[in-house]
């Protein structure tokens, strides 16, 4: 173990104590008579954390898609693992930290959960993950990428299978970054922006270019132009956007005018809903977490046959494979454990692991619980039948490449 326990001898004899008076008190087969973690029940209890409602809404939603058929392809559509039934529960955090820490206190301690699942916004996330190591619970992390939850924040009960802000900055800087360029950024004033920021800013400067301008705007403003207008004054080669949500800032770049004015624009290539308002950075090189026709595996091609089966023809999203990979990583920890939920077997389990996902192979990391993965560099083309500027592949950006530096230390 990397840190130690907080709960001492005084709470295992609180915890016995309470185990005692439940199971005596409880009625027959209710969850309150076994401690959750503990390896005994007769079911695996995950809740699952998500932006269900508000900006993030359809970030949340591609997240539960994910899940759901990554633990129908983990089980063989039998919702169990080690004879144990799997069962789920969804809350929504409305994208406010303090209604996640509620949610997650109510999955912890009224449906006592063995396992926590999300959450979309990095800031509900680090309210919710000390909570994980407080009730001694594993928490997957997905797809929250701020650097602090496995940097700073790190607990030994966190793994994350989403990438992390420096992960996308080092492939986003590898596409526009070098001696005597100059750049400005765009992000929203969050620890999702800030932290994707900083990433960018020292993967940039390594390469040899200058930061002229950072801008970061109100993350559910609608109007931009103030914060474009700044970056326009900054006059910089170019533009990298960090953003997230529904209330994107493309068309007001794009009304702005800022590429006739040389300041080329670059991005991480977002979900299929904010591509559709980029139309205007046609042939824009820039890099993506995923997209459904770059990863070449089996994982992916079961993941888009049965997404487009089950949802009328609809293709699975940029955070769909993380759902997935989520519950493929919860669904391969138990069998390795034989359907023991104990969180320091868990952990020993979990540590380096190394499983199959959408986007190949994935590796939690034995030092920081992230997970190492695929990100694709890649250019904006159109294509007939297609509305929205389609993310074709340059390259794999390999999850040796993209390793981020360990954070925690």
């Amino acid at each position: 173990m990397k840190v130690i326990r907080k709960w001492g001898l005084l709470f295992s004899l609180l915890v016995a104590m309470t185990l005692i008076v439940s199971a005596c008190g409880g009625e027959e087969g209710e969850a309150s008579g076994e401690n959750a973690g503990d390896g005994d029940k007769g079911a695996v209890k995950i809740g699952v954390l998500a932006s269900l409602t508000g900006a993030l809404e359809s970030y949340g939603e591609q997240t539960k898609r994910g899940f759901e058929l990554g633990l129908e392809y983990a089980t063989d559509g039998t919702m169990e693992v080690a004879g144990k039934k799997i069962e789920v529960i969804y809350e929504d955090t409305e994208t406010d930290p303090k209604v996640a820490r509620q949610k997650a206190l109510g999955l912890l301690e009224d449906e006592e959960v063995d396992f926590l699942m999300g959450s979309s916004s990095s800031g509900d996330t680090l309210a919710v993950t000390p909570l994980a190591e407080e009730y001694e619970r594993i928490m997957v992390v997905e797809p929250a990428v701020a650097d602090s939850i496995t940097g700073s924040e790190y607990n030994d009960y966190i793994f994350r299978t989403a990438r992390n802000s420096t992960q996308d900055a080092v492939a986003a800087a590898a596409a526009i970054a070098g001696d005597g360029v100059d750049i400005a950024t765009l992000a929203p004033d969050s620890s999702f922006g800030r932290d994707g920021v900083s990433a960018f800013v020292t993967a940039a400067e390594d390469l040899g270019a200058n930061i002229t301008h950072e801008e970061y705007a109100d993350q559910n403003a609608t109007d931009f132009t103030a914060n474009i207008q700044k970056i326009i004054e900054a006059d910089p080669d170019y533009l990298f956007v960090v953003w997230a949500g529904a209330n994107t800032p493309w068309n007001q770049i794009s009304d702005m005018k800022l590429q006739d004015k040389g300041i080329q624009i670059t991005t991480g290539a977002p979900d299929i809903a904010a591509l559709a308002t980029m139309k205007q950075l046609v042939g824009m090189k820039g890099f993506t977490v995923y997209y459904h026709t770059l990863p070449d595996n089996e994982v992916n091609d079961w993941l888009v046959e049965k997404h487009k089966e089950k949802y009328d023809g609809d293709v699975p999203d940029l955070f769909t494979p993380g759902g997935m990979s989520a519950a493929i990583a919860i669904v391969d920890a138990l069998t390795q454990t034989d359907g023991d939920t104990n969180a320091d077997t868990l952990i020993e389990t979990m540590e380096g692991m190394s499983f199959d996902t959408p986007k190949g192979t994935m590796t939690f990391r034995e030092e920081d619980h992230q997970a190492l993965q695929e990100l694709y560099a890649i250019t904006l083309e159109e294509q007939d039948g297609v509305d929205y500027p389609v993310p074709v592949l340059e390259r794999v950006l390999t999850p040796e490449e993209t390793a981020p530096p360990i954070m925690n230390q």
